[in-house]
């Protein structure tokens, strides 16, 4: 089995991972990394594309129109796939992610932190709720501390596919917008951040997919239709090929994609085309 990271930087637009990640855009011209943009699902909200990500299947099937719909699914994805062909399976992440695909409600006690490897379609999780959190006061994890976090889980339980979810930009945008200062050294802060852990990963023998959820408009909004709040950008570091540099990719081609890398047979459910070889 091959193995894989997803990395998911919420709520970046297409334009600032392009002129503001110079590091990521740096991999790509010296040939290390490929780029595309990629659409999101409608509508644009967090946890609607946190479904539509791991199960490769749109909102008006899976049922997720919004963040206060958040439940256990009930339908194959990849973390459920990747642990019935004998892989083990890690995530970094908001507590959505648990309760999308382990176990909902979410128990702060036990389940920020489990081990259950061969129990639960996510084998290795490591969770945080964001709980308080608003306008003026955003209490986001660290995303260094984040990176960290998977990359034990990578190296002390040997998982094969991880994921990584921080919404520090995302939460950056909604108070500051996008055309600004703030958010020019936020977008910077986590590129940098980002890079040696980028770099153990791809040393161990990870591919690793850094994306977004979705984009956001100017004024930091997201969940409706427009290139700002739906596009943003898909960086790629392996050895399989993509398609043209100027594609534009679906959203729900994510989940088979990862799936066909990593040697995982696709569900029928996941009827979107891999965009990887």
């Amino acid at each position: 089995m091959n193995k894989l990271l997803l990395i998911i930087l919420d709520g970046v637009p297409y334009d600032n991972w392009r002129r503001l990640f110079g590091n990521l855009e740096g991999w790509v011209q010296a040939g290390e990394a490929q780029v595309w943009r990629m659409r999101s699902v409608l509508p644009s909200i967090s946890a609607t594309c946190y479904a539509s990500i791991h199960t490769g299947i749109s909102p008006q099937v899976h049922h997720v129109y919004g963040n206060e719909f958040v439940r256990r699914l009930d339908v194959p994805d990849v973390f459920s796939e990747v642990t019935r062909a004998g892989g083990l399976t890690g995530a970094v992440a908001h507590s959505f992610w648990s309760e999308f695909f382990n176990r909902h409600p979410f128990d702060f006690v036990n389940d920020i932190e489990y081990d259950e490897p061969g129990q639960s379609p996510i084998s290795h999780g490591r969770f945080h709720t964001m709980t308080g959190y608003g306008h003026n006061n955003q209490m986001t994890p660290s995303d260094v501390d984040l990176f960290a976090t998977l990359t034990m889980l990578c190296e002390k339980k040997g998982i094969d596919y991880g994921m990584l979810h921080t919404c520090t930009l995302d939460s950056m945008g909604h108070r500051f917008g996008h055309d600004n200062t703030p958010m020019d050294n936020a977008c910077e802060a986590v590129d940098v951040m980002l890079q040696p852990f980028l770099k153990r990963w791809r040393d161990a023998g990870y591919e690793v997919i850094v994306t977004a959820d979705h984009g956001q408009s100017i004024r930091g909004h997201h969940g409706g239709t427009g290139s700002d709040q739906q596009d943003f950008a898909l960086y790629y570091f392996g050895p399989a090929k993509g398609p043209a540099p100027d594609a534009l990719l679906d959203q729900l081609q994510l989940a088979p994609t990862i799936l066909k890398r990593m040697g995982v047979p696709i569900p029928a459910t996941m009827t979107a085309k891999p965009f990887l070889s």
